[in-house]
């Protein structure tokens, strides 16, 4: 009985163990190729554990269009001062 339990108790570890170190080597890997070129290793890190950064990026994206295309409205038709 007691070597029943022992082995079920050791197989059930080694799962745990190797389940962890997959999903601990499926996240470093997508970090790693990441599709956004130009970006180091730990501000990837920071990226996937830090989601909101990822909206505010978004909502500064789009301030940035709303810029740009309010400054090329102006840039079109140039004043004249003299």
């Amino acid at each position: 009985m007691e070597n029943t339990r022992a082995f079920w108790g050791g197989l059930a570890f080694i799962i745990l163990i190797v389940g962890v170190n997959a999903i601990m080597y499926g996240m470093v890997r997508s970090i790693t190729h990441s599709s956004r070129k130009g970006t180091n290793f730990l501000e990837s890190m920071g990226n996937m554990f830090n989601p909101s950064n990822q909206k505010k990026d978004n909502s500064m994206e789009e301030l940035r269009q709303k810029i740009e295309d309010l400054n090329g409205g102006k840039k079109d038709n140039p004043p004249d001062s003299e």
